[in-house]
Protein backbone atom coordinates (compact mmCIF):
# COMPACT_ATOMS: atom_id res chain seq x y z
CA UNK A 1 0.00 0.00 0.00
CA UNK A 2 1.33 3.47 -1.10
CA UNK A 3 1.78 5.79 1.87
CA UNK A 4 2.09 9.65 1.72
CA UNK A 5 3.61 11.51 4.02
CA UNK A 6 1.80 14.96 4.67
CA UNK A 7 4.45 18.01 5.52
CA UNK A 8 3.67 18.93 8.95
CA UNK A 9 1.56 22.50 9.60
CA UNK A 10 3.60 24.67 11.70
CA UNK A 11 1.34 26.82 14.05
CA UNK A 12 2.20 30.20 13.99
CA UNK A 13 3.31 31.71 16.61
CA UNK A 14 4.15 35.08 18.11
CA UNK A 15 8.07 34.79 17.71
CA UNK A 16 7.36 33.31 13.80
CA UNK A 17 5.04 35.89 13.11
CA UNK A 18 7.46 38.90 14.28
CA UNK A 19 10.40 37.31 12.04
CA UNK A 20 7.88 37.32 9.16
CA UNK A 21 7.00 40.97 9.87
CA UNK A 22 10.65 41.85 10.29
CA UNK A 23 11.18 40.54 6.88
CA UNK A 24 9.53 42.59 4.96
CA UNK A 25 9.06 46.28 4.84
CA UNK A 26 6.07 47.21 7.09
CA UNK A 27 3.62 49.32 5.31
CA UNK A 28 3.45 51.40 8.06
CA UNK A 29 7.21 52.53 7.17
CA UNK A 30 6.00 52.82 3.05
CA UNK A 31 3.38 54.41 3.83
CA UNK A 32 5.76 57.00 6.53
CA UNK A 33 8.20 57.48 3.51
CA UNK A 34 5.39 58.24 1.05
CA UNK A 35 3.95 60.97 3.29
CA UNK A 36 7.55 62.03 4.47
CA UNK A 37 8.72 62.66 0.86
CA UNK A 38 5.36 64.73 0.00
CA UNK A 39 5.89 66.75 3.19
CA UNK A 40 9.26 67.68 2.26
CA UNK A 41 8.03 68.51 -0.95
CA UNK A 42 4.69 70.47 0.13
CA UNK A 43 7.44 72.43 2.37
CA UNK A 44 9.76 73.26 -0.05
CA UNK A 45 6.81 74.50 -2.79
CA UNK A 46 5.55 76.08 -0.05
CA UNK A 47 8.74 78.49 0.72
CA UNK A 48 9.61 77.26 4.26
CA UNK A 49 12.83 75.74 3.73
CA UNK A 50 13.89 79.26 2.35
CA UNK A 51 16.43 80.88 5.15
CA UNK A 52 15.34 84.54 4.30
CA UNK A 53 11.42 83.19 4.57
CA UNK A 54 12.27 81.69 8.27
CA UNK A 55 14.44 84.59 9.41
CA UNK A 56 11.33 86.84 8.24
CA UNK A 57 9.29 84.83 10.65
CA UNK A 58 11.60 85.13 13.57
CA UNK A 59 12.18 89.08 13.03
CA UNK A 60 8.28 89.38 12.87
CA UNK A 61 8.06 90.35 8.95
CA UNK A 62 7.18 87.12 7.04
CA UNK A 63 4.57 85.23 8.39
CA UNK A 64 4.55 82.78 5.51
CA UNK A 65 6.06 79.99 7.92
CA UNK A 66 2.34 80.63 10.31
CA UNK A 67 0.23 80.88 7.39
CA UNK A 68 1.64 77.25 6.45
CA UNK A 69 1.63 75.56 9.73
CA UNK A 70 -2.08 77.20 10.44
CA UNK A 71 -3.32 75.67 7.45
CA UNK A 72 -2.00 72.40 8.12
CA UNK A 73 -2.99 72.43 11.83
CA UNK A 74 -6.85 73.51 10.47
CA UNK A 75 -6.73 70.45 8.06
CA UNK A 76 -5.21 68.03 10.23
CA UNK A 77 -7.56 68.67 13.08
CA UNK A 78 -10.93 68.59 10.71
CA UNK A 79 -9.24 65.36 9.28
CA UNK A 80 -7.68 63.48 11.94
CA UNK A 81 -10.76 63.89 14.09
CA UNK A 82 -13.11 63.43 11.33
CA UNK A 83 -11.19 59.70 10.41
CA UNK A 84 -11.73 58.92 14.17
CA UNK A 85 -15.24 59.73 14.43
CA UNK A 86 -15.45 57.65 11.31
CA UNK A 87 -13.02 54.65 13.40
CA UNK A 88 -10.27 54.64 10.32
CA UNK A 89 -7.68 55.83 12.61
CA UNK A 90 -6.94 56.42 16.40
CA UNK A 91 -5.97 59.27 18.47
CA UNK A 92 -2.59 58.74 20.08
CA UNK A 93 -2.35 61.52 22.53
CA UNK A 94 0.88 62.82 24.19
CA UNK A 95 0.56 63.82 27.64
CA UNK A 96 1.22 67.07 28.94
CA UNK A 97 4.07 67.44 31.40
CA UNK A 98 5.26 70.47 32.71
CA UNK A 99 8.53 71.04 33.06
CA UNK A 100 9.58 68.78 29.90
CA UNK A 101 7.63 71.14 27.53
CA UNK A 102 8.67 73.47 28.68
CA UNK A 103 12.43 72.81 28.67
CA UNK A 104 12.32 71.37 25.16
CA UNK A 105 10.44 74.01 24.21
CA UNK A 106 12.87 76.80 24.84
CA UNK A 107 15.69 74.26 23.27
CA UNK A 108 13.70 74.18 20.27
CA UNK A 109 12.76 77.74 20.42
CA UNK A 110 16.88 78.59 20.65
CA UNK A 111 18.45 76.14 18.42
CA UNK A 112 15.62 77.63 15.70
CA UNK A 113 16.67 80.83 16.33
CA UNK A 114 19.98 80.02 16.15
CA UNK A 115 20.15 78.07 12.93
CA UNK A 116 16.59 79.46 11.46
CA UNK A 117 15.71 75.69 10.78
CA UNK A 118 13.61 73.50 12.45
CA UNK A 119 13.91 69.91 11.88
CA UNK A 120 11.07 69.58 9.35
CA UNK A 121 12.49 73.20 7.35
CA UNK A 122 16.17 72.11 7.55
CA UNK A 123 16.15 68.23 5.85
CA UNK A 124 13.53 70.58 3.59
CA UNK A 125 16.33 73.01 2.94
CA UNK A 126 19.31 70.65 3.06
CA UNK A 127 17.17 68.54 0.24
CA UNK A 128 17.08 71.52 -2.16
CA UNK A 129 20.72 72.54 -1.83
CA UNK A 130 20.77 74.80 0.81
CA UNK A 131 24.58 73.35 2.73
CA UNK A 132 23.96 76.03 5.81
CA UNK A 133 21.33 73.80 6.82
CA UNK A 134 24.05 70.88 7.12
CA UNK A 135 24.99 71.73 10.19
CA UNK A 136 21.72 72.10 12.08
CA UNK A 137 20.89 68.51 10.61
CA UNK A 138 24.03 67.24 11.86
CA UNK A 139 23.12 69.50 15.17
CA UNK A 140 20.02 67.55 15.23
CA UNK A 141 21.08 64.23 15.31
CA UNK A 142 23.66 64.94 17.95
CA UNK A 143 20.56 66.05 19.59
CA UNK A 144 19.03 63.47 19.37
CA UNK A 145 21.36 60.68 20.34
CA UNK A 146 22.14 62.97 23.71
CA UNK A 147 18.25 62.64 24.18
CA UNK A 148 18.19 59.43 23.82
CA UNK A 149 21.26 58.32 26.04
CA UNK A 150 19.64 61.06 28.59
CA UNK A 151 15.97 59.74 28.09
CA UNK A 152 16.01 57.14 31.35
CA UNK A 153 17.57 60.34 33.89
CA UNK A 154 14.46 62.91 32.15
CA UNK A 155 11.59 59.71 32.61
CA UNK A 156 12.61 59.76 36.27
CA UNK A 157 13.73 63.29 36.87
CA UNK A 158 11.94 65.42 34.58
CA UNK A 159 8.79 63.93 33.38
CA UNK A 160 6.80 63.58 36.68
CA UNK A 161 7.32 67.47 37.64
CA UNK A 162 3.66 69.00 36.33
CA UNK A 163 2.67 65.34 34.46
CA UNK A 164 -0.97 66.12 33.83
CA UNK A 165 -1.48 62.92 31.49
CA UNK A 166 -3.25 63.02 28.31
CA UNK A 167 -5.12 66.38 28.01
CA UNK A 168 -6.47 67.83 25.49
CA UNK A 169 -9.09 71.05 24.66
CA UNK A 170 -12.04 68.52 25.14
CA UNK A 171 -11.21 67.39 28.60
CA UNK A 172 -10.58 70.94 29.80
CA UNK A 173 -13.54 73.06 28.18
CA UNK A 174 -16.94 72.10 28.89
CA UNK A 175 -18.26 71.52 25.60
CA UNK A 176 -18.31 67.66 23.49
CA UNK A 177 -15.43 66.65 20.96
CA UNK A 178 -17.45 68.19 18.33
CA UNK A 179 -17.64 71.62 19.41
CA UNK A 180 -14.25 71.96 20.72
CA UNK A 181 -12.62 70.63 17.25
CA UNK A 182 -14.97 72.86 14.94
CA UNK A 183 -14.50 75.86 17.37
CA UNK A 184 -10.61 75.53 17.12
CA UNK A 185 -10.81 75.29 13.51
CA UNK A 186 -12.90 78.44 12.83
CA UNK A 187 -10.50 80.11 15.36
CA UNK A 188 -7.30 79.41 13.53
CA UNK A 189 -8.77 79.86 10.54
CA UNK A 190 -10.35 83.22 11.63
CA UNK A 191 -6.20 84.21 12.61
CA UNK A 192 -5.24 82.79 9.11
CA UNK A 193 -7.52 85.20 7.04
CA UNK A 194 -6.68 88.32 9.69
CA UNK A 195 -3.09 87.18 8.85
CA UNK A 196 -3.36 87.01 5.00
CA UNK A 197 -5.30 90.87 4.77
CA UNK A 198 -3.01 92.22 7.09
CA UNK A 199 0.18 91.31 5.63
CA UNK A 200 -0.50 91.31 2.21
CA UNK A 201 1.96 93.47 0.39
Amino acid sequence: MATTLEKPQLEATPETESESVATFPSRSLVLGLVFGVVFGFLLQKGGVAKFHVLIGQLLLEDFTVVKVMLSAVVVGTLGIHLMHHLKLVELHIKPTRIASNVIGGLLFGTGFALSAYCPGTGAAALGQGNFDAFAMVAGMIAGSYVFAEASGWISRNVDPIGDKGKLTLHDVLPFNRAVVVIGSAAILTAVLVILEVTTVR
